[in-house]
C-alpha cells in the first residue's frame, strides 16, 4: 500500500497533483474533513483491500480544524500507519499573480487582500509543511515539468530532495532576473557578438559554443562554478530551501551566457536526486 497525503498551498496547485497522480492509477480522495482521516485510513489499511496506491487530498479551505491536522497525522503515524506527505507550494507573489488572474478572492481571507490570506495559511500550514517528505515548489514550474517530478517519485520511485533548481541564462541591458539566488557575470569572456559570423547566432548554436569555450578561462570559470554550486546544493537541500535559481548573464542574454547556462545545466542535470530545468530569458531578444 502507498498512501500519500497530498495538500499545500490554496493556488500551489494540488488540485493539478492530485488529478495528475489519479492518472497514474492512484485512487483519489479530496477536501476529506480532518475528524474523518482516522475512519478513512482504518478502512483503506484493511487487510484484503484491492486498493494499492491511495492519495487522500487535504485542504485548509475544507475543515477549520485544519490547524490540527498534523496533530491527526502524527497520531496515525504512532498507531503505525505509513504514509508520506506532499506539500504543493509557490511563492506569495505567484500566489499573488495566480489569484489576480483568476480573479478570485482568498479563501482565507474572502473580503480582505489575498496577501492576508496567504500569510495566514502559511502559518496554519507551517508545521505539516516542516514534516512534509516532499515539498514541491510550482512557482516556475510548466505543467509539464510538474508531471515529470511527480512521475519521478510516485512512479519511478527516484529519492526526491524537494529542491527544484532553475539555470537561467539573461543579459544584463534587461535586468537582473528578480528571482534570481545566485548571479554570476561573465562579461569577463570574449563577446561572440563582434564577430561577424557569430553575431546573429546564439549560445544554443555550435560555432558560438566552440569559440566562448576556446578560451581557458572558461573551463577554468566553470569547473570553479560547478564546484561552488555542488557544495552548496546539499547545504540548501539542509536547510529547508525548495527552490534555487542560478543566474548566468552576459551583456545581450545571447552568446556568452546561454554557453555558460546550457554547460552547467548539462553537469548538474545527472548529479544529484533534485529536479533542474533550463531557461534563456533573453536569448530572442536583439
Amino acid at each position: 500500500m502507498r498512501f500519500v497525503v497530498v495538500t499545500g498551498m490554496s493556488g500551489g496547485g494540488k488540485a493539478t497533483a492530485i488529478k495528475m497522480l489519479e492518472d497514474e492509477g492512484y485512487y483519489c480522495v479530496d477536501n476529506l474533513p480532518v475528524r474523518l482521516i482516522d475512519k478513512f485510513m482504518e478502512l483503506v489499511f484493511m487487510p484484503g483491500s484491492e486498493i494499492s496506491k491511495v492519495v487522500l487530498g487535504l485542504d485548509v479551505r475544507a475543515d477549520k480544524s485544519f490547524a490540527y491536522v498534523d496533530q491527526v497525522l502524527e497520531a496515525l503515524r504512532a498507531k503505525g500507519y505509513v504514509f508520506e506527505i506532499l506539500f504543493m507550494d509557490a511563492s506569495d507573489q505567484t500566489l499573488i499573480k495566480r489569484y489576480k488572474e483568476s480573479r478570485r478572492s482568498h479563501p482565507l481571507a474572502p473580503q480582505g487582500r489575498v496577501e492576508d490570506g496567504i500569510h495566514r495559511e502559511r502559518e496554519i500550514l507551517k508545521n505539516i509543511k516542516a514534516k512534509a517528505d516532499y515539498v514541491i515548489d510550482t512557482s516556475g514550474l510548466l505543467t509539464r515539468e510538474l508531471k515529470q517530478e511527480l512521475i519521478k517519485i510516485f512512479q519511478d520511485n527516484k529519492k526526491y530532495n524537494s529542491l527544484m533548481i532553475s539555470v537561467v541564462s539573461f543579459g544584463f541591458k534587461y535586468g537582473i532576473p528578480s528571482d534570481a539566488d545566485l548571479v554570476f557575470d561573465v562579461r569577463f569572456l570574449p563577446n561572440p557578438y563582434y564577430i561577424e559570423e557569430l553575431k546573429h547566432q546564439t549560445g544554443n548554436d555550435r560555432p558560438v559554443q566552440d569559440y566562448v569555450n576556446s578560451f581557458p578561462q572558461t573551463k577554468q570559470f566553470m569547473d570553479k562554478l560547478d564546484d561552488m554550486i555542488t557544495f552548496l546544493i546539499p547545504n540548501y537541500v539542509k536547510e529547508g530551501k525548495n527552490q534555487l535559481v542560478i543566474a548566468i548573464g552576459c551583456t545581450g542574454g545571447r552568446h556568452r551566457s546561454v554557453t555558460l547556462a546550457n554547460d552547467l545545466y548539462a553537469r548538474l542535470r545527472d548529479k544529484g536526486d533534485y529536479g533542474i530545468k533550463l531557461y534563456h530569458r533573453d536569448v530572442q531578444n536583439g
